[in-house]
């Protein structure tokens, strides 16, 4: 075999892999990786980023493990961005315990391990414990990002904390993503189920454009505080 067959092989293989997770086709994923592995070839460290991301759409836990052993077996689990597939995989699987047994095993951490790790609390409906984490990333440093303040905001929702959220607030104006709509509508959110509504709809008159999201947050919100004609006009 000449020099560079094999690792050429295991790129292409590794391409076809990217491309059915980015055009939303996990199963076909989980099929070549699958196929891959039957001809033969032996996943490299970037193979199992798409596969866990596969995993993590089919909430496939047992096959995600199964994929962890394979990870620990070549020993790329120490690899920051695979750990962070872990525990996006295990996050979005609901299984949090195992996102921590990773998380804490990790060297080292980025904003995409904090993400992951916060966004798999709130998915839990472990808020609380998604606001102390998130308390604990601004300690270590780590600027957050709109991901990081999606999350956050959604816990305070859950939580009801209102002056929690006021402060993530002020965070994310120093930030510079309360134009973002996706952020904007958040807050908006945020603001309306904590039972906010002047703040909600200061947020939201602010913003440069609105989404479905922000529009519903705002008729949802005046509903909550029992303004059902403002509301309708909303509506």
């Amino acid at each position: 075999m000449p020099p560079g067959t094999l690792q050429a092989s295991a790129f292409s293989w590794n391409v076809r892999l990217v491309r059915y997770v980015k055009t939303g086709q996990p199963a076909k994923t989980m099929e070549i990786f699958q196929k891959m592995q039957q001809e033969g070839m032996v996943p490299d460290k970037f193979t199992f980023v798409p596969v866990l991301n596969a995993c993590a759409s089919l909430q496939a836990l047992e096959e995600g493990r199964c994929v962890h052993l394979q990870i620990m077996e070549r020993g790329f689990e120490s690899i920051l961005y695979v750990g962070n597939s872990l525990i996006d995989m295990y996050a979005k699987c609901g299984n949090i315990e195992d996102a921590w047994k990773v998380f804490d095993k990790m060297l080292m951490h980025d904003v995409v391990s904090w993400n992951s790790i916060i966004s798999g609390h709130v998915k839990c409906r472990q808020a609380k414990n998604a606001l102390e984490l998130f308390h604990q990333m601004q300690q270590e440093g780590l600027d957050a990002d709109r991901v990081t303040f999606l999350a956050v905001l959604n816990a305070c929702a859950i939580e009801v904390a209102v002056e929690e959220g006021r402060w993530v607030h002020n965070l994310i104006i120093r930030s510079g993503y309360e134009s973002d709509v996706f952020v904007g509508s958040s807050l908006v959110d945020m603001y309306a189920k904590c039972g906010s509504i002047g703040d909600a709809q200061r947020v939201f008159h602010k913003m440069p454009m609105h989404n479905v999201v922000s529009w519903s947050a705002m008729i949802w919100g005046h509903v909550k505080c029992r303004q059902g004609q403002k509301a309708l006009e909303l509506y």
